[in-house]
């Protein structure tokens, strides 16, 4: 049956579809990013030091969960500056901001990594 915008349920076959376009976007990123590539080595680092420091379910959802979203955020700035680059290289003054827009999202999320980070580990210290 299908819903309120006359798209049918998702098959299987569909899901699947769906899952190798997102492991393509990945295999993009990784490629052509090398700022996606510094934070997934940084993720890599960061992600099981906050499985281990956090005291329980919660901090360390909020200790890893705030790193995937850097990289979530990074592929759509990167997305962003790829449809930008598509109409080619001259200056447009939108085009600028678009890009720089989308830079300062993934800044924005690494001063909440710090934060996250700092309000739940910075009080353990003695």
């Amino acid at each position: 049956m299908a819903d309120e915008t006359g798209h049918l349920p998702r098959s299987p076959a569909r899901m699947l579809k769906a899952t190798l376009w997102s492991l393509q976007g990945l295999r993009a990123a990784w490629l052509h990013e090398s700022s996606f590539r510094l934070e997934v080595y940084l993720f890599l680092v960061l992600a099981p030091l906050g499985l281990w420091l956090g005291r329980d379910g919660v901090e360390r959802a909020l200790l890893v969960g705030c790193l995937m979203l850097v990289l979530a955020v990074e592929l759509l700035n990167s997305a962003v500056e790829a449809v930008i680059a598509r109409y080619g290289d001259e200056h447009h003054e939108l085009a600028g901001r678009a890009k720089d827009m989308g830079s300062a999202a993934v800044f924005v999320l690494m001063l909440n990594v710090l934060l996250v980070w700092g309000a739940l580990l910075l009080p353990r210290l003695p």
